[in-house]
């Protein structure tokens, strides 16, 4: 049975009395700062984007997927969207994304960005069928969206003003793009601001439109609390009605929105949120695991009998598992991603080793090994034979015996006491 996508219902207005969506907040972090957006602020009676009354880690997400479809069967979709970024959380977002649709195959998987981040992960999203991203883009002219946001993080570098705009523009765009070559619906949010982006939304509309994107969402700003924007009136209905009729020259528009929660969950005109509260809340006190089904020890290795290989240098590592009478069993090798990718090459190792509790090397660098622990992956450095160091791993003994010597490098780049380099 193939998956559905008619039954989505922010995308499909004729169903939405008939399907639903959960939310599922696993992406507290956010890489912008919006002149209209407060997250600080939170309760079950609230409805608006940013706003969750707790944070799942991956594991708990799934659980929570379970506990919301015996309550509540229609539910069709689940998706992403916040209460920060996904993709300033990928970790997270990919882990829970692969857990739902691996356990529930006819999910449909969705996603809610800014699009800062979102362009290096469209691949991955492809392969397991995330079908529909919202990108919200509030303007296409640097000069108008700089008066939207306070700052950009990139990375560990902030921009502001010009450079802000310039950066995130280039980046959504370059996102859409990528988003519609790999066939994956897209549906635009522009954030109505009186005085700020209200006379430029048909403009955003036409762009997009050049770009590929499905529909178009043109939401009304809610004044928040300790914003900038604060003293900035919400847009009344009938300018509202006038920037869609604009907007939909270049656009199929979406008219029922009615701008969820990041823990929203229900039917659209039937919304459980309140209901499911309690439940989110203990799903949220359940133990912190990523990646609950590990039953493999990835390996570095250059002939398959010692560990004897730096993290760094391996393209392959080998996949190990121990049998029902305890014997260990080389399963498949699997690529180590590309060399010299920076840190987005552990991110995406790690991905890649999630069916895997630990990673046997001769050594690693701080990096690779900060990264794969906060993913799951126990990185474990050892010299010796292969089998020495699953049954330590597997059993959970003598692992501090297994510690090979460190290695050194010289100023001129040559290692000391393993010989396999510093990579």
């Amino acid at each position: 049975m193939s998956i559905d996508y008619k039954r989505h219902p922010c995308f499909n207005a004729k169903v939405k009395g008939q399907f639903g969506r959960v939310h599922l907040p696993v992406a507290p972090k956010c890489n912008i700062k919006c002149n209209y957006c407060n997250r600080k602020y939170d309760c079950v009676n609230e409805s608006r984007p940013g706003v969750t009354s707790t944070i799942l880690t991956p594991s708990q997400a799934l659980t929570y997927m379970d506990k919301v479809l015996e309550k509540e069967p229609r539910i069709s979709v689940a998706g992403i969207a916040g209460p920060g970024d996904p993709f300033a959380n990928p970790d997270e977002t990919m882990e829970t994304m692969r857990l739902i649709r691996e356990k529930y195959p006819h999910m449909i998987l969705c996603l809610a960005s800014n699009g800062l981040n979102l362009a290096p992960y469209v691949e991955e999203l492809a392969e397991i069928e995330v079908s529909h991203v919202t990108v919200t883009v509030n303007g296409v002219d640097p000069k108008v969206v700089q008066k939207v946001y306070s700052w950009v993080r990139d990375g560990n570098i902030v921009y502001r003003g010009a450079q802000a705009a310039e950066l995130l523009l280039a980046r959504q765009m370059k996102a859409i793009a990528k988003l519609k070559e790999h066939n994956i619906t897209v549906k635009i949010n522009t954030i109505a601001i009186p005085g700020i982006n209200d006379h430029h939304i048909e403009e955003v509309a036409a762009t997009m439109a050049e770009l590929g994107a499905d529909l178009f969402n043109c939401m009304a700003m809610l004044p928040n609390v300790d914003t900038p924007f604060v003293d900035i009136p919400e847009p009344g209905k009938k300018e509202m009605s006038v920037h869609r009729k604009k907007a939909e020259k270049y656009l199929p528009q979406m008219r029922h929105c009615t701008r969820c929660r990041a823990d929203a969950v229900g039917l659209l005109g039937d919304d459980k949120t309140a209901e499911m509260h309690g439940c989110l809340s203990a799903c949220a006190s359940l133990p912190k695991v990523m990646g609950q089904n590990r039953p493999y020890v990835a390996v570095a290795t250059l002939e398959g009998v010692l560990v004897n290989q730096h993290l760094g240098e391996a393209m392959r590592l080998q996949i190990w598992e121990k049998k029902e009478d305890g014997s260990f069993n080389m399963v498949e090798e699997r690529p180590a991603a590309i060399p010299r990718g920076g840190p987005q090459r552990w991110h995406t190792l790690g991905r890649a080793l999630r069916d895997c509790q630990a990673v046997l090397v001769n050594d690693l660098g701080d990096s690779p090994k900060d990264i794969l622990s906060k993913l799951g992956v126990k990185p474990v450095t050892m010299s010796g034979f292969i089998e020495a160091g699953l049954e330590a791993v597997y059993s959970g003994k003598g692992l501090n015996k297994l510690k090979g010597r460190q290695q050194k490098c010289t100023s001129k780049g040559a290692c000391m006491g393993g010989g396999d380099g510093c990579g």
